[in-house]
């Protein structure tokens, strides 16, 4: 039996163009009753991982947010050698959840509506493929799932240019060096943390209140 559609209208404004988002969430008929869980991983990346983890880190359900790199080709990269662009890896992080708390749905609802799709390696001011938008799927489920979503916003013209989101199936994650870990948390008078992430945070906490822990 086929998911009802659920429409949401929910206003995007982190940082980038804001745009006015028709969300359906409709879980595709290939996925429907083929649970996973309870605890399973999911793996994005939304530019920065320090915005990613602080943002996806506020969500009931994730129990641990792992900032790291993947996708490259080089093993155990740092991040002065990531920054250069050239290990192919992207700056990630590792969604540890609880599906009988959060669904992978709704993590890629905050995906989505937590960066802008559209940049291509890039995020405003952060600007190479390290930075690039990206799901690294776990599981046949998570990639099925990634591309609904996409063929539907795509489908709906949700945004004014094409997603470029790289959906890709996940192999090696790296986790980033400590000082990367709970960055926000652990900086927040920092300038990038104070004139960057908070207000994106702000914004995202508002627009998933009903979703955050308490």
């Amino acid at each position: 039996m086929k998911n009802p559609i659920l429409l949401f209208i929910l206003m995007l404004s982190l940082g980038f163009s804001a745009l006015r988002a028709n969300f359906i969430r409709k879980t595709p008929p290939e996925v429907i009753n083929k649970p996973v869980g309870p605890v399973e991983t999911a793996t994005f990346a939304t530019g920065c991982f320090w915005c990613g983890e602080a943002k996806f880190s506020q969500l009931k359900g994730v129990i641990k947010v792992t900032a790291g790199y993947t996708g490259g080709h080089v093993a155990h990269p740092g991040y002065e050698e990531v920054c250069t662009g050239t290990t192919g890896h992207a700056e990630a992080f590792n969604v540890v959840f609880d599906s009988s708390v959060i669904s992978y749905d709704e993590l890629l609802q905050a995906f989505f509506l937590s960066h802008d799709p559209t940049q291509l390696n890039r995020q405003g001011n952060d600007v190479g493929t390290q930075y690039r938008s990206a799901i690294f799927y776990h599981n046949e489920e998570q990639h099925k799932k990634a591309q609904y979503y996409i063929s539907q916003l795509t489908g709906k013209k949700i945004y004014p240019r094409p997603i470029v989101t790289e959906v890709t199936a996940f192999r090696v994650f790296y986790d980033a060096e400590k000082m990367h870990q709970d960055y926000y948390k652990n900086n927040p008078e920092q300038g990038y943390c104070r004139y960057v992430i908070q207000p994106q945070l702000e914004e995202f906490k508002r627009i998933f209140k009903n979703k955050l822990k308490q």
